[in-house]
């Protein structure tokens, strides 16, 4: 049987991998196998961590408010519960940005869900 060498298509998609490669160290951005290893690697990462993302940036927000609650007398849970139950539906993004922007406008959700809970 004839040795078949890697064709047009096989070449081209030898190419696209080590051109996804570029400016990696070392055999990761020369050799095809390797590179391949540390493409699919890359992309696993990429893929995880647009999650992860999602999580780092809830704990930041819930660290933001937090901190502004605890300025204006409320722990971050009587916060919550007091716009919860005053009917003020801001979630977390929106209450962060206020709470770093601003503190005159958060102070006031901060009262009314302190109005809310005493009452």
């Amino acid at each position: 049987m004839t040795r078949v060498k890697a064709g047009p298509r096989t070449q081209k998609r030898h190419k696209k991998i080590l051109a996804q490669t570029k400016g990696q160290r070392g055999t990761k951005h020369r050799l095809f196998r390797r590179a391949n290893e540390a493409t699919m690697k890359s992309l696993w990462y990429a893929y995880r961590d647009r999650r992860t993302r999602k999580r780092n940036f809830r704990r930041l927000w819930i660290t933001r408010i937090n901190a502004a609650a605890r300025q204006n007398g409320l722990s971050y849970s009587r916060f919550m519960y007091g716009l919860k139950e005053a009917g003020i539906e801001l979630d977390r993004k929106v209450l962060a940005d206020m709470a770093v922007h601003d503190a005159e406008g958060f102070a006031s959700l901060a009262e009314a869900a302190r109005s809310t809970i005493e009452a």
